[in-house]
């Protein structure tokens, strides 16, 4: 019983945490406060289904606990009536807050958590902490700064949200267009670390991608016209639909060029590349970066071959996203794009004028790669043990190590 219980906490834990959170930080309002009861609730649910056995609906279980740790949390700490009334408050479960087209938990605390009054990165990495599920660690890989960096400035987004009041509730509809940009990263980013891990025993983490696919699916519903909404939702379904073909049965990392493509979901493809003349339909003037980026996945998931991929419609694809959004990141794929399309020197030119990726270990392995394809061996190696003193999933670690 120990174990079955265990087992299921941690099943819980992976696959439902940030759901429970969202709930209990809409029905708290407080995200300190929801963390901790949380928490508390994990360890009562430990050592009570041990004695009673595990409940027929755990997640509700969880919730109530959760609910009652955190009215028990602000009775310790009241020195006011006001908190007391606070804390009976949350026994009241018609107390919820009022109707909004965002119906889901999830999806509606990720709007929240945007509040324009902070700053776009403090909006993303907040939501990553805690819609997303990530760790201070991923969040900071994610959005490329140290760790240490990405923890105070985690710290300082929910002090300001406690002093400056900012409420977590459902922002007026008329509100949610100017929250978009952060929403649409958060998601992206949800899903980046879910289809490459940043750490860890997995390649994939599937649990993140369908979280961040249910959610780009709950926008495209919510917004139906807007652009860039379709466009994240055909870029995350092309993306995904190499999922089953990017590790082989032991786990090991396969590369793009290596693989099955008869395991590539067809249905994902096909409905991600109709999304994706719908979004570039709607942004005929200015091109949407995720509808830009979703026009460069249908180019692989329609090529029947690695060879056979149309490099120069990529990188033309490339040099629009580049105006639109100019980021080193995109250069690197450029670069890698350049390489396929006109040799490795050229792409390997277009990588060492690339600033800002020191710390990223892809661009360090891109170049291992195209180094060692131009028989430069040594400064391959080099750059291939740069690439494994900074962050990856176990997979990447040991294709690279195998390389090397």
């Amino acid at each position: 019983m120990r174990r079955s219980a265990a087992d299921l906490l941690s099943a819980l834990t992976r696959d439902d945490s940030t759901r429970i959170l969202a709930t209990l930080i809409r029905l708290t309002g407080d995200i300190t406060l929801a963390e901790d009861a949380l928490q508390d609730a994990m360890v009562k649910a430990l050592s009570t289904w041990d004695s009673t056995g595990i409940p027929d609906t755990p997640r509700a279980w969880v919730i109530v606990t959760a609910r009652r740790c955190a009215v028990d949390r602000i009775r310790r700490e009241a020195r006011r009536t006001d908190k007391e009334a606070s804390a009976m408050a949350l026994f009241d479960d018609g107390d919820d807050p009022p109707e909004s087209v965002v119906r889901d938990d999830l999806l509606r605390l990720v709007f929240t958590c945007c509040h324009p009054s902070l700053s776009l990165d403090a909006r993303v990495a907040l939501s990553l902490k805690t819609l997303g599920g990530l760790t201070t660690a991923e969040v900071a890989g994610a959005l490329l700064v140290p760790e240490a960096t990405m923890a105070k400035r985690l710290t300082r987004t929910k002090q300001k949200i406690a002093q400056a009041h900012i409420p977590y509730r459902v922002p007026p509809d008329a509100e949610l267009p100017d929250r978009l940009p952060a929403v649409l990263a958060t998601v992206y980013l949800i899903f980046n670390e879910g289809y490459a891990a940043s750490s860890g025993d997995l390649a994939v983490r599937s649990h993140l991608v369908d979280e961040a696919i249910r959610l780009a699916r709950l926008l495209c519903e919510l917004m139906p016209d807007e652009a860039s909404v379709i466009g994240l939702l055909a870029l995350v379904l092309l993306q995904d639909s190499r999922r089953s073909a990017r590790v082989d049965k032991d786990g090991a990392l396969v590369l793009l060029a290596d693989q099955d493509r008869s395991l590539w979901d067809h249905e994902n493809i096909v409905e991600g590349v109709r999304l994706v003349g719908k979004a570039l339909q709607r942004s005929p003037d200015r091109p949407d970066s995720y509808g830009l980026q979703a026009a460069i996945a249908a180019c692989h998931a329609l090529a029947p071959s690695y060879v056979d991929t149309d490099w120069p419609a990529i990188v033309s694809w490339y040099d629009v996203l580049t105006t639109v959004a100019d980021t080193p990141v995109v250069r690197l794929n450029r670069a890698a794009a350049i390489a396929e399309r006109d040799g490795p020197p050229a792409g390997l030119a277009e990588m060492d004028g690339i600033d800002g990726l020191d710390d990223y270990p892809y661009w360090h392995a891109s170049r291992a790669d195209l180094l060692d394809r131009l028989g430069r061996r040594s400064e391959a190696a080099k750059a291939f043990d740069r690439a494994l003193t900074l962050r990856l999933n176990v997979s990447h670690s040991e294709y690279l190590r195998r390389r090397r």
